[in-house]
This record gives C-alpha cells, sequence and structure tokens, in this order.
C-alpha cells in the first residue's frame, strides 16, 4: 500500500465540499491531502502526528472517498517501451518525458498546475479550479485558450508563445495542432 497513490473520488470531493457523508473528523486531514500525486507512505508521515495510519486510508477506500490512481511499484516493473524519436528535439523530449511514467493526463494536470502558478499566481486561483476539476484530455483542451490569454495579460506575449508550444505538444501528441489564435497572439498554434 506504500507505494500506492489515491485520488479523491467524487463522493471524497462532495465530502470536502459538503460534509454530506458525514465523515470522521478525524480523517479528514487525511482525505483533503490526497491528491493524485503523492505515493501513501509520503501522505501517512505527513499525517502520523494526527494518528492516522495504513488502516485510515483504507477506511477511506472502503468507503469509496478515494480509489486508487496507480501502483507505483507495478509501474515500474511493468516493460518500458522502446524511445521514440521524431527529430525534433522538443516533441522528443514530451514524448521521453511520457515514457518516463507520466501519463498525458498527469503531464498536462501537472504542466497547467505548475505554469499557472508561476506565471498567473493569484489571479489564475478560478483557472487552477478548473484544472483540478478536469476529468479528460477534452476538458484539458477547453482550457488552452482560457490559459493563454491568462499568460499574455500577465506576462506578456513571448512567454504566451513559449508556453503555447509547450501545452499543444502535450493536448496534442502524435495529432495536429488545430488552427486556433489566442487574442492578442493573433498567431497559428503550428507555429
Amino acid at each position: 500500500m506504500e507505494h500506492r497513490i489515491f485520488d479523491k473520488t467524487d463522493k471524497g470531493r462532495e465530502e470536502i465540499a459538503t460534509r454530506k457523508y458525514h465523515l470522521p473528523s478525524r480523517l479528514r486531514p487525511l482525505l483533503v491531502m490526497i491528491d493524485g500525486k503523492q505515493p501513501a507512505g509520503e501522505l501517512l508521515k505527513k499525517v502520523a502526528g494526527l494518528g492516522l495510519n495504513a488502516d485510515s486510508l483504507n477506511e477511506l477506500l472502503d468507503n469509496e472517498f478515494i480509489r486508487v490512481v496507480e501502483d507505483v511499484e507495478a509501474v515500474q516493473a511493468a516493460p518500458v517501451a522502446p524511445p521514440v524519436t521524431t527529430g525534433n528535439e522538443v516533441e522528443d523530449t514530451v514524448a521521453a518525458d511520457l515514457l518516463d511514467g507520466t501519463n498525458q493526463f498527469q503531464a498536462i494536470y501537472q504542466f497547467y498546475t505548475e505554469t499557472i502558478k508561476s506565471t498567473i499566481g493569484l489571479r489564475g486561483y478560478a483557472l487552477q479550479l478548473k484544472v483540478e476539476k478536469a476529468a479528460s484530455i477534452d476538458d484539458f483542451r477547453a482550457l488552452r485558450d482560457p490559459y493563454l490569454e491568462a499568460v499574455l495579460k500577465a506576462k506578456g506575449r513571448e512567454m504566451a508563445r513559449s508556453l503555447r508550444g509547450r501545452l499543444d505538444q502535450l493536448l496534442y501528441i502524435g495529432q495536429t495542432v488545430p488552427n486556433t489564435t489566442v487574442i492578442g497572439l493573433n498567431v497559428a498554434a503550428s507555429e
């Protein structure tokens, strides 16, 4: 269990927002900390002082407040595909990153989360909430233009172009990037 990664279910998110299911208050801090990124062992170290342990995680799992996203040991034991090269250094870097065990959804989520915080700051809070609610790659694609417009306003054209290129590579791996423009950039996405 120590190497498993858990994320909240819809029921878990609802419990945090409304307290509808009357989760015992001792388990609430653990549920709040579960984010789909940290292995269970790391989470348990952080909450050990609260008297929470693997049984606490099992209780959340049994009551369907959380679900297993992946088992790190199983991922590490799985055979790794050989590197794919396209001749484009940036695309090859993105492909290599994804082969290192990060799936496309997680890579896009991480990109949005890190860059919203570092480039937009507190003004990106509403956008970050939308990223948190995204349940598919298409949801992330729908956030592309509002994200780029926010970066353009906060950091200017060059930063927006740079981030647009990286984001499009993650959003459209192995696909043609659609020709869309963002107000202020006035440049096709394929540039």
